[in-house]
């Protein structure tokens, strides 16, 4: 059976103030303590609403986060953290799972908007306790 931290990316799925959900594609990584994790910069959208509200979806997807066929989406709760041991290991797993394209990504988001924004790239780790 595939768990969610097996799968290459998730649509993670946060709400604006009105309701709305905005879907994201992540990468996903286990973290010790049972939650799935990735990072991100803070600041980005995903961050600004798990402020505002905790409350999550995931959901097998591609890139570009169109979610697998047949698959459902799972909710659960976020919690972000800039330091630390879960930090540090979520960092560890994502660099040894997604390899090479850590660096690549890392350019990207430099020379993109979130460079132009201030963001700094990975900042940040989102972990994510699944509901059931």
């Amino acid at each position: 059976m595939t768990t969610f931290s097996d799968e290459k990316y998730l649509a993670f799925t946060t709400y604006r103030k009105t309701g709305d959900a905005v879907s994201t594609p992540v990468w996903v990584v286990p973290v010790s303590d049972g939650r799935i994790g990735f990072w991100t910069a803070m600041g980005t959208g995903k961050t600004k609403r798990l402020r505002n509200d905790p409350r999550v979806a995931v959901q097998p997807s591609d890139v570009r986060g169109n979610v697998k066929d047949g698959s459902d989406a799972v909710t659960g709760t976020a919690e972000m953290v800039q330091s630390g041991q879960l930090f540090d290991e979520v960092h560890s797993r994502v660099r040894a799972k997604y390899g090479f394209m850590t660096k690549l990504t890392k350019v990207f988001a430099w020379v993109g908007g979130q460079g132009r924004k201030g963001l700094t790239y990975a900042d940040t780790v989102v972990l994510v306790r699944l509901d059931g």
